[in-house]
């Protein structure tokens, strides 16, 4: 399998945090993902990707919050995670990156 670029503009990156490192230990491995992607076109870039099966993709929207730039108010942008499990004997090293 090729990977399309339109896997790139699904998968943003890798979150490497201490809750997705537990989740790691678990199958499941947290990506940044676009904020008008689906479950489907994550599971079928993951796929393609990296390679391996994936049995299940979770999704949460994190609102941006609101802060001051400049004295300015602002908002942040809101933020798009996949929790990924994967099939028994797949992994996903995100040390290495895309």
């Amino acid at each position: 399998m090729s990977a399309k670029p339109e896997h790139y503009d699904v998968i943003r990156k890798p979150v490497i945090t201490e809750k997705a490192t537990m989740a790691s230990e678990a199958g499941a491995v947290v990506f940044e993902v676009a904020i008008g992607a689906t479950k489907p076109q994550v599971k079928e870039a993951i796929e393609a990707l990296f390679g391996v099966k994936v049995k299940a993709v979770n999704t949460t929207i994190t609102k941006g919050k609101r802060k001051r730039f400049r004295g300015i108010r602002g908002v942040r942008k809101d933020v798009k995670k996949a929790y990924v499990t994967l099939e028994e004997g797949n992994t996903i090293d995100v040390t290495t990156g895309l």
